[in-house]
Order: structure tokens, then sequence, then C-alpha cells
């Protein structure tokens, strides 16, 4: 049987460009990476104006064929109406993703609604959408910009406050002989992943210490160990994409992780822009 070429290139934060058997799919589409506060030690400024910086888009972005969003907030769906518009692509997300999007202006007849359990066969790759969990904080478990659903197209947003995580969701993308597996926080529900196998795990940090520990050994397990894992949603959010990422949610320790627990996994680390490549 014959081998498939895919290219995996990162977009920074939870952004990601899959290209393969003639087709591309992008992930959380966001390069405009405006600054909102806290990765400098302050708090998040909720008031910060959202802004779309289409020369980066541009510069950063070519063709694409299908959008995953995997929730709502600001820096995953901010760039994807204007995104959607320039590429043609399918955009799939749930039904408050969509919402906000038509509030920003993303072309109607692009827009899929979903919620987990759907396969979608496209021309050269299909994507399987899974329910998924955000990570909760706090004494009270709630959500940060919480709001769990937005049943109609509202206002068109304005600042980060007013995009919403509006459910989340995982992918699983297969292209030739290869899946990839992305979407999971570090707050996952294994029963919601059995019987994945995935060629790439694209993985966020669960920190340091025991309970990032703990989350790390379960998604590797749930995954069957995987052939590569890739970091993803790890740097600062707002540094541009021309300057090398920042560690600050946990990559390199995620990596000592993965080696602890899935020491057959490649751990494929990359920096912003970086493009890794492999047969699937």
């Amino acid at each position: 049987m014959s081998s498939t070429e895919i290219t995996v290139r990162w977009l920074g934060t939870n952004a990601w460009e899959i290209t393969g058997n003639g087709a591309t799919v992008l992930v959380d589409p966001w390069v405009t990476r405006f600054r909102t506060g806290a990765p400098k030690g302050e708090e998040w400024d909720m008031d910060t104006p959202l802004e779309i910086d289409e020369a980066a888009v541009d510069e950063h972005i070519g063709g694409a064929d299908c959008v995953l969003v995997t929730h709502g907030h600001w820096d995953h769906i901010t760039d994807v109406p204007y995104v959607a518009a320039k590429t043609g692509a399918t955009v799939l997300g749930t039904e408050t993703h969509l919402n906000l999007l038509r509030a920003l202006d993303a072309p109607e007849a692009q827009l899929g609604q979903v919620s987990g359990g759907e396969r979608y066969r496209f021309d050269g790759f299909t994507v399987e959408v899974f329910g998924a969990h955000h990570n909760p904080g706090g004494r009270h478990k709630r959500l940060l910009f919480a709001g769990s659903r937005v049943g109609g197209v509202p206002k068109r947003p304005k600042t980060v406050r007013d995009l919403v995580e509006g459910g989340s969701l995982a992918y699983q993308v297969t292209m030739g002989e290869a899946t990839l597996f992305i979407g999971c926080t570090a707050n996952f529900q294994e029963r919601e992943l059995e019987g994945i196998r995935p060629t790439v795990l694209f993985m966020q940090s669960g920190g340091a210490g025991e309970r990032g520990a703990r989350y790390a050994e379960r998604l590797l397990n749930a995954a069957g160990h995987p052939p590569y894992v890739v970091p993803t949603h790890w740097d600062d959010y707002e540094e541009p994409l021309t300057e090398p990422a920042v560690d600050w949610l946990g990559a390199h320790a995620l990596g000592e992780q993965v080696a602890e627990f899935s020491p057959e996994s490649e751990y494929v680390l990359l920096d912003h822009l970086e493009s890794f490549t492999f047969e699937g």
C-alpha cells in the first residue's frame, strides 16, 4: 500500500496546518496574537479589543479545505472568519462557535455545525468529531470567560470577554493510513476516547508535578502510546510568530512526562512556523 507524506506546521497557540493527500486542514487558525496581559504576569484583560491582523493571516496561511474549531475563546476563533472568506474552507464547530463566527461575518454557506460523534469524508481526508472538555479553574471549577451556549447570533463581539468557550471539541483527521488527534485540553474522559490509536497525538501540557504527570499518563494510555506526540497550546499566545516560542505552559515538562510514560513515542517539539513531515 502506498504511503502518504503528511506535514504539520505550528502556527502558535493551538493553530495547526496539516497538509497531505492533496488537502490542507487548519485547526484553530489564530495568528493575530494581540496582547491580553496574563502571559506577562498580569491579570487577563477581558476588555482587550478583538483584532484581526489580515496581513499576518495572509503571510502565514495560504489555502485550506477545512477549518476545525475546538472552542470559542479568542485565541481560537478570532481569525477564522477572515480565514474562511480567504480560503473558501468548510468550517466545523458547535452551535455557539458558529453563531459567534456569524456575528464576526463568517460566510454562512461554509459553516457546518457539529457536536461530537460525526464523521465526514472530504476529498483526500476524513474528520471524526469528539466531544471534549475545557479546563475549569478556581474553587467553583468555572471556565475562564464562561458561557456554555449562544443560541442565536449575538451582537458583533468586540472584546475577548464576548468570545465564550461554547462547548469544546476534539478531532481526529485521517489522511491516507495516518490519523492525527487534536483538541483535547488537559481535561478528558477515557470513555470518550476509547479505541483511538492516532499516529500523531497533539497534546497540551497538564503542567509539572503529580497532577500533570497523572494527566499525561492517562492520555498516553488512552491513545495507545502513539508513534508521535506533538505538544500544542504551550506558548505565551502573544509574541509574534516571527519570534521564538516562550514555554509558558510547560512543553519541556511534558516532554519529560512522555519520555517516562511512553518511551516508545517520539516527542516532536516544534517552534513557531516549524514543520514536521512523516509518512502515513
